[in-house]
This record gives C-alpha cells, structure tokens and sequence, in this order.
C-alpha cells in the first residue's frame, strides 16, 4: 500500500459563503467514506494565516501571506493500493470541495 498526499492551494477553494456548510458536509461524506473504506490517516483544512517559519537554528520568520502566495488550503493523506486509487479518491474531493485536487506520493519510510 502506498500514501498519498492530497491537497489543494487556499485560492482555488472560491465558494459562496451561502454554498459552505453544503461544501463542508460534501467533505465530510468523502472522508466517512475514505474511513469506511480503511483508506483514510489523517486531513483537514487550513486557517487561510500567515504561517510561521521555524529553521534549523531554532530561529523563528514570518511566512508566506496567503494573499501574495499559493498556501495549502486543505489536504486528505490517503493510503491506497495504487495511484489510480488516489486519483479516484482526489476526483471525489474535487467535486465534494468544488476546486482541483493534487495529489502526491509519499516517500515510503519504514519507520512510519
């Protein structure tokens, strides 16, 4: 079985706030879904903020603005038997979030 990250950029998500609880609940039927089916580990959706930048040293940066550059906006991290899986998975997302999906293998890591 193989992981794959599913996300979408914070711009792409343009809905109507009369159409967001509908969104959300269509969000939530695909990951009820995903867990039925034991493929879900781990998503959510991102509060659009400027995010903090930690680096090696331990020093702390302000980020990216979400209004100057593309941030993630929500992710699903699925595991699936193949990347047709994935991708049938991210066509789900797509129509349930209304906004393009993309998806990425993770590297496997033994440890994980």
């Amino acid at each position: 079985m193989q992981r794959y990250l599913i996300s979408f950029d914070d711009g792409t998500m343009v809905i109507p706030e009369e159409d967001l609880p509908a969104v959300g609940e269509a969000a939530r039927t695909v990951v009820r879904e995903a867990k039925a089916a034991g493929v879900w580990i781990f998503g959510g959706g991102l509060l659009s903020q400027r995010a903090s930048i930690v680096a090696a040293d331990g020093s702390v940066a302000d980020g990216p603005y979400p209004e100057t550059k593309a941030v993630l906006g929500g992710f699903s991290i699925l595991e699936v038997p193949s990347r047709e899986e994935a991708l049938k998975w991210a066509a789900k997302l797509a129509a349930a979030c209304r906004c393009a999906q993309e998806v990425r293998e993770i590297m496997f890591d033994p440890e994980s």
